[in-house]
């Protein structure tokens, strides 16, 4: 009688099932053990959680894929910091290839930290050109933050190395002659807009951690210049810092206090 590969085993030589109709699978859904319907049960799961995956990214490139079709190169263009009271808003710009297949990229909301850092060097690797905007918080207290997105937005753009003929943007609208595909909520709408969204987010949570270094006592590295509790405490203690924004009414307030003491 021949000896039945241990579970062990049997997991390690289907990590690479990838279809339900392989014939491995259609095997181990014969052996009887609890543990082996158990890890039947876990490898549909993957599967279905892939395939999901995959058609969802496969939604994700219609917009470049009209582009495509027509000869056009396919910028996405996203920002990340509009909100916090401290740092810069970070704009990234990429431009995929037409065989781009990371089917995880998507908006950088969705994913973690870990996914997104794990995202982060695949998407440079593979992609045809990759530009970071910055406005600092000087350029948002002086011309608003609206207006310093869309500048850093153009620094973007412009920063590529590469001419795009077709731009996709999530909500704004850039000041270059490129023509432009506006999408609300566009980082889950399509793929080239949803890598810059992780772009613009790794760059930016990178660059606090390093202003966390410089300005301890605020938790940039984990709150990101956002308004937390601790970083609210921070500037009630240690005061404003050059990298605050100023003109954002947190920040207006330390200020008039620290100026009537």
């Amino acid at each position: 009688m021949t000896k039945q590969p241990s579970l062990s085993q049997l997991k390690q030589n289907l990590n690479d099932v990838v279809s339900l109709k392989d014939e491995r699978l259609t095997t181990l859904r014969l052996d009887s053990r609890k543990g082996a319907q158990q890890l039947v049960g876990q490898i549909e799961r993957r599967i279905a959680k892939a395939q999901a995956a995959e058609m969802a990214f496969q939604a994700r490139l219609k917009y470049e894929r009209t582009f495509w079709a027509q000869g056009d190169q396919v910028a996405g263009i996203d920002e990340v910091g509009r909100g916090p009271l401290a740092g810069p808003v970070v704009t990234s710009a990429v431009i995929l290839p037409r065989n781009f297949d990371i089917p995880w990229v998507n908006d950088s909301k969705q994913l973690t930290a870990k996914e997104r850092e794990r995202l982060y060097p695949l998407i440079l690797e593979q992609a045809v050109a990759v530009s970071v905007g910055i406005g600092s918080p000087k350029l948002i207290d002086q011309i608003n933050i609206y207006q310093a997105t869309r500048v850093a937005m153009r620094r973007a753009v412009m920063g590529l190395g590469v001419v795009p003929q077709q731009l996709i943007v999530d909500a704004m609208q850039i000041p270059v002659q490129v023509p432009q595909t506006r999408l609300i909520k566009g980082d889950a709408k399509s793929a080239s807009v949803a890598a810059a969204s992780i772009v613009a987010k790794v760059y930016r949570d990178h660059l606090m951690a390093t202003y966390d270094v410089l300005y301890p006592g605020y938790g940039f590295a984990n709150n990101a210049g956002y308004g937390t509790k601790e970083h609210l405490t921070g500037l009630a203690d240690r005061g404003v810092t050059p990298i605050h924004r100023t003109t954002f009414s947190p920040v207006q307030k330390i200020i008039k206090q620290s100026s009537r003491s």
